[in-house]
């Protein structure tokens, strides 16, 4: 042992730490290319198309533009894609393009507190990254901003910068407003599975029926979602952080960056739900303290709301986020959210799915961790093309959405699929829910979507968000057992009519013959088909109204129902 530890030559600090650098933000996804979704051939290029189709559809709505957007995949070699997307919108100027397409954490998007699909500004600039490792070609971008003039671009990042190497620039003098993308890639594979590009983009057309979206595949097969409403949803607005959100660092950071030159002010300014009697009210729950005042000792406020914020120390932000816990506040604003509509998604389904039934519920909104708005839109469809094909026979879908945004992958860890699976849906009528023609849609929307990675496909488990999407699956739920109820009674009603119907010609013939001889057995057998489907008629009456609802799906009492109808009823017993 000796001898071994003798024979190790020490090394210096200078030498441990001559290795010592600075990694870029390109540099880290570029090795950890799995954290932003780019793990698995399908999956890799279904990312690249979610990645441009999501940039597409925000530029599109909030410059107010019904989005028109065409994909085209063309395979080229083996395992090796040309993929082009258009859209519509309003274009990019030129002196942002190589930001928007070649440098990670740069956007419009990060710094909002406001309900959108992208977060990061890590996207489309994964996309150039991505292709440039697997082909080392460049992406071009064809872009417009509608003034007459077209820019192309051929640009590459510098890993190392984490910046655009601009490769060619090309300007046509044409009238065009839009982005095209245009890269090729290899390692990825496209085909029709549940996690492809067609399926995304199928869920992208129902979660936001004012798109039109069309898929060219590389069979050259052309596929068109249409639009199914014309209504520009519209956009959402930046709100202000919520005072129960928020956290020490948080504090501190807001308050080296306001231009507040009074604690009061920045705190009103900054944060909603926050008034100068919320302040004071701060103010009181952190208390006084005995201070020495012009040689007296008296009672002064721990904390001077006067005080500059730039000079807050750690300490006094600790002791106002302590004191905002025990402070009831309202709940968020929701300025910021944007559903779908019921309406909207009720049509989507129809046009996609053709269901044989189909119910929509938007539960109003909530909060999650402390002070983050959030909503949940959820909808359930039997029947038609609902449930996911197999070999054999069919699954029960489950159709994740975060802000209108498909999420295909790693749906087991997802809180959105934690929620599905806390329902007892045999309660429901649905006895083997997994092996049901049944496709569940849930939607959560969301200033901040706790997502698990950069990946985007997971969204964190929070109790708040899952309680509430469990009460809306129960609520539609409820609503598809009162349909299949009644559809199992339908179907139970037809076969006793069929039954006494199938007799009825036996029983005519033999009434007939206990008659006399004179009876005309054809006649008996009319009569008494006529008394049976009567019979029938009056007991479906009876049925619908004690089934009739309000319009908030409350049964309606037969004594409340109109003195007309119950009239009528007593009219047709007499007889």
């Amino acid at each position: 042992m000796d001898t071994e530890a003798s024979n190790t030559k020490e090394r210096s600090a200078d030498d441990l730490f001559k290795d010592f650098k600075e990694v870029s933000i390109t540099e880290f996804f570029r090795k950890n290319k799995a954290h932003l979704g780019y793990s698995g051939k399908v999956r890799s290029l279904t990312t690249i198309i979610h990645e441009l189709v999501t940039n597409s559809l925000d530029a599109c709505e909030e410059s107010g533009i019904l989005p028109d957007i065409e994909v085209e995949i063309r395979e080229i070699g083996s395992e090796h894609y040309r993929f082009l997307e258009r859209d519509n919108g309003p274009g990019i100027p030129v002196e942002h393009i190589s930001n928007v397409f070649a440098k990670m954490l740069a956007g419009t998007k990060f710094h909002r507190n406001v309900q959108l699909r992208g977060q990061q500004g890590i996207g489309v600039s994964g996309v150039t990254m991505f292709c440039q490792m697997t082909t080392g070609k460049p992406m071009r971008i064809k872009t417009s901003t509608g003034d007459g003039k077209v820019n192309a671009v051929k640009l590459m990042i510098d890993i190392t910068k984490n910046s655009a190497d601009m490769i060619e620039q090309v300007d046509y003098s044409e009238y065009w407003r839009g982005t095209e993308i245009e890269g090729e890639v290899k390692s990825v594979k496209f085909n029709l599975s549940d996690t492809g590009p067609y399926e995304y983009l199928k869920r992208t057309a129902l979660a936001n029926p004012h798109a039109k979206i069309s898929l060219i595949d590389p069979e050259g097969r052309k596929t068109v979602f249409d639009r199914s409403v014309d209504v520009i949803p519209k956009p959402p607005e930046s709100q202000k952080p919520h005072p129960k959100g928020i956290e020490v660092d948080d504090l501190v950071n807001l308050s080296k960056q306001t231009s507040a030159n009074k604690l009061s002010s920045f705190l009103v300014g900054e944060f909603s739900r926050m008034s100068s009697g919320k302040v004071k009210e701060i103010q009181e729950v952190i208390g006084k303290e005995k201070r020495e005042v012009k040689g007296q000792i008296v009672d002064v406020y721990k904390l001077d709301i006067n005080k500059n914020p730039r000079k807050l120390t750690w300490a006094e932000c600790e002791e106002i986020v302590k004191a905002i816990e025990k402070i009831k506040f309202l709940a968020p604003a929701t300025e910021g959210l944007q559903p779908i509509d019921e309406d909207h998604i009720k049509k989507a389904v129809l046009n996609i799915l053709d269901p044989e039934f189909q119910f929509v519920l938007t539960r109003p909104p909530k909060v999650f961790a402390g002070g983050i708005p959030f909503q949940v839109e959820v909808a359930l469809a039997y029947g038609g093309h609902a449930g996911r094909p197999v070999e054999g026979g069919i699954k029960a879908e489950i159709m994740r959405f975060a802000n209108r945004s498909p999420l295909l992958f790693d749906g087991g860890g997802c809180a959105l699929t934690e929620a599905v699976k806390e329902v007892d849906w045999k309660r429901y009528g649905i006895k083997d829910f997994d092996n049901s023609p049944i496709t569940i849609f849930i939607n959560l929307i969301s200033t901040y979507i706790p997502y698990t990675s950069a990946g985007k496909q997971t969204v964190a488990y929070e109790a708040e968000v899952v309680k509430e999407i469990k009460f809306a699956l129960m609520d539609v739920a409820r609503k598809f057992q009162m349909f299949y109820s009644k559809q199992r009674r339908e179907g139970e009603k037809e076969a006793r009519r069929q039954m006494l119907l199938k007799y009825g010609t036996e029983l005519a013939e033999g009434l007939a013959k206990l008659s006399g001889k004179n009876v005309d057995a054809k006649k008996v057998y009319r009569d008494l088909t006529a008394l049976i489907e009567e019979k029938i008629k009056l007991a479906n009456e009876l049925e619908m109204l004690e089934d009739a609802e309000d319009e908030n799906g409350a049964a309606i009492p037969l004594e409340a129902q109109g003195d007309e109808l119950i009239e009528g009823e007593s009219e047709e017993k007499e007889e």
